[in-house]
């Protein structure tokens, strides 16, 4: 209802005598209403443990049960106690004592409600009495009946008639069963006679069957001269009878039924000849839903009406004449509810109310009235007058609600109704919580519910934000009390105020609108097409109101199917952040992919279409015709499903069953576009063929095989082809081919005509027959060219006229060296070498190439020591010099050249001896800065390993670099002529700049590379005297350093002793606390505790350096962890002390014991310590391999040199 100016809504309940719907919410007091009940009749099965009978009813207060049993009062035995209800429940046992009739009551201090009856019926077991059969003796053509008698039992109930041996007795017009269960015979005959007549009743419910005495049946005939005779041949047909009929009996009977059952009306005849029946409804016709069944002598008629009615006449007929039985049919009904059981009624006090009990069936149903459960009788004197089916309360009371009850019965049955009469005075009552809250999405509808009772029925009107204007709109609609809301808007959020009002008073409610964004999506999933197997992924991202985060949920349908995203292991679909994954895709994966997202609110959808590609079906039907020959015929086909991808070629394979018999072979390939094939065929072989196709995604499986295909022989189509010629013996050539496949032999008996013949000196051809795959021809002169040519045969023809090739007879080895071999040295690793080459004819072979060989003899360094390092190279084809690398400089070599063929190599020419020139030297392994101070720096090196000729010195290179820009400042160069130093110490240098300094060593031949180093001399600010702790253990990851001044500032460096330097790996500021104030800096325990953490730190730094250096530069012969085994370093035992004091320029041990010893002498401590690592290194090659890898490990250093530059002084507590 559309409101105009404000929103109202009127609840009207009819005030006059007119029924009307009626529904009290369960807060307000009501009599009690029957919600749920058990529907009779009840049949309680033999293997039925319990049976349970229900009746529950809802009212305020709660109600009250109560039961009777075939009309007196009952106490159930059981009562359920999980029930609040009035169900109850009676056991197996006794049962068949509480068969009956049951009605449940329902009571409350306002009313009482009552069911219909409930019937419980308990079926016996059922059994056929015990009892003996005398033999049914008739004479030949009169009627039998053998009467079966059914015991009654739980429906269905079938009826067999069979024999002792459970074969079934053959029924057909003139035997059959009746409805009753007993068989009847129109007329008997001598076949009838059998002494095992068997009853069988299955009762299918209860799974039983039940088998009656068997019953003897004699059939006596007549003899000629009307004497009864038992057996003999002599006997005449039975006699002419007139029909009858054996069921129904008499000429009329009459026959009941309710409306909607089915109709069966039997006739079964007796008589000889057997009779026929046939069926007619007295004035009118059969209705077209009407069979005929049991050989026409049941007339069936489904779902009867009242017009199915009226007299059946059944009729017997044979060649004696007739019988006749009329059946007056009626069809009546049970009670019924003519427009629906009367309903309650809400009125005020001193109203008329009128309850109606319209109702119908045949015969006419009798009414009872009740109230409360009690009878209510009209009383004239009364204001309460029954009048059949209605009762009339005038001027209603309060007292006068109750449950009014309304049964009409008749034969067949009955109905009840219970009326709840609610006559009362009340102010509205609003059963809707306060403050309800209600959220919506925008563009959605939304109710707001107000759910009142009162009597008169409330006015009801709504105002939005407490204000008194009421709510107007083409938005708004009022819905039963409750506010609808067309199309929510954001501003629609908000309080909205419920306000109902009668003349009894006025109630108010607010409800709570939260209007939330609509859920969207945004990025929908694409139609995508996937190949079979592999992973199909869908990805569907959407936005929605974040208030609602908690409730979003992403879910996919597939064909509109949801998609179950368990977590099991064999599931094929994952989803992750949006994206449906499906792995090991197939063709039943394909369709259209639905993505919802959904929140409590609402939900957006979108769709995608996923297309599987796979490879094709098989083709079908492949076929084979005949062309122009037997070898060329026609292939043809049905392509199979492309599945979504098209055919890009068809594949006709072949199999054969004389060579090959099982293997499949490529024949031919066909466009996709073309489903048929010409096939050329090899002759004599036995095919059959298949064919598959393939596509983008592969080649999918192959056809069913054809039939078998015979070709006939014929000569070779084809020679042999790739002829080798080759001479593994100086006087022989040998001569093979590739054979013709066992396919190309078109025919039996294939052998190859080998011809051959010098070329340009014999005309006539040499010829032999053989049937392998090679010829030798022995007696050749050595690499004498021929002529070669061979053709196939076989015992229907020779092959086509083969081709001539050139080859060669057997090679031999060369017997001439080459001569003039000229040396000429490039550098002191590359030379040029040069000869005049054997003439031709002592090759005897095909050319291969040249051998060079040299010898190194001795190197200039160490002349006495003779050296045998041989090595070689080929240079093939023919040439005339040759460049050779790889030479050793200031080295003395003996070098020779040889031609080699085919068959190996010719003598060496006569040696040449020449000398290599002098090299600079590889680059120096180690260099290393220390003993940085004010204006100097100490480098020491090693000498290079490879001098390549006679060490004149190095050439040391120092720049000073701007640490800021990194640029060189200044630059120097200086000679340092002593071949044997190894350290240099630099003097005149600025103080606190950084050096980056250059060494190369130097021969006569010039200088080798650079090794580069950079360090800093010593900041004049950080000036003090440098004590010396003792040794660090290395096995320990802390140092403790005590006899530190409190408040004053200390330089810690953690100096290497190894090798060649005293090098600082670590240096860090550090400041000690005052005392007294370790309260105030109580994160320091100690200073020990923190030196012993910065020495542990440096330490294991080393550690690691070393460790990358030794696995990055290990080259050699031998491991350097084995050389320092075999020489030990003397300064790495130093180590391992317990001391670490000063040293001196002497080879004095470190004094034990000295903790602290001063650095200020005039010998510097890194001078001393320098010249001692080089005696070191000079008196043990131990410590290197031969590359020098080992001192490799300690080149490398960063910017800065040794000393790590400090942020700052540290605090240490003293």
């Amino acid at each position: 209802m559309r409101l105009v100016g404000s929103l109202q809504l009127v609840l009207l309940v009819a005030l006059t005598s007119t029924a009307t719907g009626l529904y009290i919410p369960l807060e307000v007091e009501q009599p009690p209403a029957i919600i749920t009940r058990t529907s009779g009749p009840i049949i309680a099965l033999p293997f039925d443990n319990t049976i349970t009978i229900r009746c529950k009813a809802r009212g305020n207060p709660p109600p009250e049960y109560r039961w009777t049993k075939d009309g007196e009062e009952f106490v159930p035995p059981y009562i359920m106690t999980d029930h609040t209800d009035g169900t109850f429940v009676l056991h197996n046992k006794h049962l068949v004592t509480f068969q009956g009739k049951y009605r449940c009551y329902a009571s409350n201090k306002l009313g009482t409600s009552m069911t219909e009856e409930i019937e419980l019926r308990v079926p016996s077991v059922p059994k056929f009495p015990k009892e003996f059969n005398v033999p049914i003796v008739v004479k030949e053509g009169e009627p039998i009946t053998l009467e079966c008698n059914p015991p009654e039992g739980v429906a269905p109930r079938q009826i067999y008639w069979m024999s002792i041996g459970l074969k079934h007795i053959e029924q057909d017009e003139r035997v059959s069963m009746g409805a009753d269960g007993n068989l009847y015979f129109s007329n008997a005959l001598q076949k009838d006679s059998r002494q095992d007549y068997c009853c069988f009743v299955a009762f299918t419910k209860i799974r039983t069957i039940v088998q009656k005495t068997a019953m003897a049946v004699v059939v006596t005939n007549l003899k000629h001269g009307n004497e009864s005779a038992d057996g003999g041949n002599s006997t005449k047909a039975p006699s002419v009878r007139i029909p009858g009929l054996l069921l129904p009996s008499g000429v009329q009977t009459e026959k009941v039924l309710l409306m909607g059952e089915n109709l069966q009306l039997e006739c079964i005849p007796q008589g000889y000849p057997t009779p026929t029946i046939t069926w007619m409804k007295m004035g009118d016709k059969l209705p077209l839903r009407t069979q005929f069944l049991n050989f026409g002598k049941l007339l069936s008629i489904s779902s009867v009406d009242e017009s199915d009615g009226g007299k059946y006449m059944c009729k017997a007929q044979n060649s004696a004449g007739e019988a006749v039985h009329y059946i007056d049919v009626i069809v009546e009904d049970r009670p019924k509810w003519e427009t629906g059981p009367p309903q309650g009624q809400l009125t005020v006090i001193g109203t008329d109310v009128q309850i109606k009990c319209s109702v119908s069936g045949k015969p006419t149903p009798d009414i009872t009235w009740r109230r409360n459960g009690e009878l209510f009788s009209d009383d004239p004197g009364s204001s309460k007058r029954v009048f059949d089916d209605t009762v009339v309360l005038h001027n209603a009371q309060a007292e006068d609600s109750a449950i009014y009850q309304c049964e009409a019965s008749n034969r067949h049955g009955s109905v009840l109704a219970n009326i709840n009469i609610m006559v009362m005075n009340m102010a509205p009552r609003i059963l809707t919580i306060d403050f309800q809250e209600y959220a919506v999405v925008v563009g959605r509808d939304i109710v707001i519910n107000c759910s009142v009772f009162g009597s008169p029925p409330p006015t009801i009107s709504w105002a939005k934000d407490e204000t008194l204007e009421p709510i107007g709109g083409e938005r708004f609609f009022s819905l039963n009390g409750s506010l609808q809301i067309i199309s929510a808007e954001k501003n629609d959020s908000g309080k909205y105020v419920c306000v109902a009002s009668n003349k009894e008073g006025k109630s108010a409610v607010t409800a709570v609108l939260d209007v939330k964004d609509p859920t969207k999506i945004e990025y929908p999933p694409q139609d995508v097409q996937i190949i079979s197997g592999t992973t199909a992924q869908l990805m569907c991202q959407a936005e929605f109101d974040e208030s609602l985060r908690g409730t979003f949920k992403l879910a996919w349908r597939k064909d509109g199917e949801e998609i179950p995203l368990l977590p099991e292991e064999n599931s094929r679909y994952f989803m992750d952040d949006g994206m449906l994954q499906i792995m090991s895709v197939n063709l039943s994966d394909q369709g259209i992919y639905t993505c919802i997202a959904r929140t409590s609110l609402d939900e957006d959808n979108a769709t995608a279409l996923l297309t599987v590609l796979d490879v094709p079906d098989a083709p079908r039907n492949v076929e084979i015709s005949e062309m122009k020959s037997p070898r060329n015929v026609h292939l043809s086909w049905i392509p199979g499903s492309d599945h979504n991808s098209s055919v890009t070629e068809f594949i006709v394979e072949y199999e054969e069953s004389q060579w090959e018999p099982g293997r499949w072979k490529e024949l031919q390939k066909v466009p996709g576009n073309q489903a048929t094939a010409e096939l050329a065929l090899q002759g004599y072989l036995n095919y059959q063929f298949r064919v598959y196709a393939v596509n983008v995604v592969g080649p999918g499986p192959p056809s069913e095989p054809t039939e078998r295909y015979k070709t006939p022989p014929v000569a070779p189509e084809r020679n042999p082809e790739n002829i080798k010629i080759q001479g593994h013996r100086p006087h022989q050539m040998d001569i093979s081919w590739e054979a013709l496949l066992p396919i190309e032999h078109n025919g039996p008996g294939l052998e190859y005509k080998v011809s051959y013949r010098k070329l340009g000196v014999e005309d006539v051809w040499k010829e032999h027959l053989v049937k392998r795959q090679s010829f030798d021809v022995k007696n050749t002169s050595t690499y004498v060219p021929y002529e070669i040519k061979i053709q196939s045969r076989n015992s229907h023809g020779w092959g086509p006229d083969p081709k001539v090739v050139t080859g060669y007879s057997g090679e031999d080895v060369p017997t001439a060296a080459p001569r003039d071999i000229a040396v000429e040295v490039i550098n002191t690793t590359v030379l040029r070498v040069s000869w005049t080459p054997a003439p031709p004819a002592t090759v005897r072979g095909h050319l291969g190439g040249y051998d060079v060989h040299w010898l190194r003899k001795r190197s200039w360094l160490n002349p006495n020591k003779i050296l045998d390092e041989r090595r070689s190279l080929s240079f093939p084809g023919k040439r005339t010099h040759a460049i050779v690398p790889g030479l050793e400089p200031f080295s003395e070599y003996r070098l020779t050249v040889n031609v080699f063929n085919k068959k190996g190599n010719g003598p060496n020419s006569d040696p040449v001896t020449f000398n290599t020139p002098e090299g600079v030297p590889e680059q120096v392994p180690i260099l290393t800065a220390s003993n940085a101070q004010r204006d100097s720096i100490l480098l020491v090196w090693g000498p290079p390993l490879e001098k390549n000729g006679v060490l004149t010195g190095y050439l040391l290179q120092h720049h000073l670099i701007n640490e800021t820009t990194l640029e060189v400042v200044d630059s120097q160069e200086t000679n340092i002529t002593g071949a044997d130093t190894t350290q240099w110490q630099l003097h005149g240098l600025e103080e606190g700049s950084l050096y980056r300094f250059h060494l190369r060593a130097c021969t006569g031949a010039g200088c080798g590379p650079p090794m580069v180093q950079e360090s800093s001399t010593v900041n004049p600010a950080r000036d003090g005297n440098w004590l010396v702790s003792e040794a660090v253990n290395a096995s320990r990851s802390f140092h403790v350093i005590d006899g530190l001044k409190p408040g004053t500032v200390y330089t810690v460096r953690l100096m290497t002793k190894r090798l060649l330097d005293n090098a600082s790996i670590f240096e860090g500021v550090i400041q000690t606390r005052v005392k007294g104030a370790e309260s105030q800096q109580s994160n320091f325990s100690t200073q020990g505790w923190f030196i012993g953490t910065l020495c542990a730190v440096a330490l294991l730094t080393l550690v690691v350096l070393m460790a990358c250096f030794v696995r990055k530069q290990r080259g050699g012969k031998y491991a350097v962890k084995e050389k320092e085994d075999l020489h030990p370093d003397v300064e790495s035992q130093r180590m391992n002390d317990d001391t670490f004091c000063e040293y001196s320029d002497s080879e004095e041990k470190p004094l034990k014991g000295s903790s602290l010893c001063s650095l200020t002498g005039d010998d510097a401590l890194g001078d001393s310590v320098s010249r001692d690592s080089m005696v070191d290194y000079a008196d043990s090659e131990g410590e290197f391999n031969e590359d020098g890898s080992f001192i490799g490990e300690y080149s490398a250093r960063t910017h800065g040199g040794s000393v790590s530059e400090p942020s700052g002084p540290r605090p240490v507590t003293v």
